[in-house]
């Protein structure tokens, strides 16, 4: 999974800020949403993503790749993501 090229977003200690440019949207992230999204555009897999979570914040890893799944088809659904390599750095 990638970031859309139209995707632009920021992030801070309490979240972040998505900007869907094509569409004209913009959508607010906790600070666990993020996470999940720059470790997608480091191009990180979702039992990657999982691992991390249940490393940094101590949850069990069935929740994690339960929440993962969850907020990576809802960015899917609002495309935001999509199949692909990440864009290079």
């Amino acid at each position: 999974m990638r970031v859309a090229e139209h995707v632009r977003s920021t992030h801070r200690q309490d979240g972040g800020i998505v900007l869907d440019i094509l569409q004209g949207k913009m959508f607010r992230l906790n600070f666990v949403g993020s996470k999940i999204l720059e470790l997608l555009r480091q191009g990180r897999t979702e039992s990657e993503i999982a691992q991390e979570l249940v490393v940094e914040f101590g949850i069990d890893r069935t929740a994690a790749e339960a929440d993962v799944r969850e907020f990576v088809a809802t960015l899917k659904k609002n495309l935001l993501i999509c199949a692909g390599r990440p864009d290079s750095i």
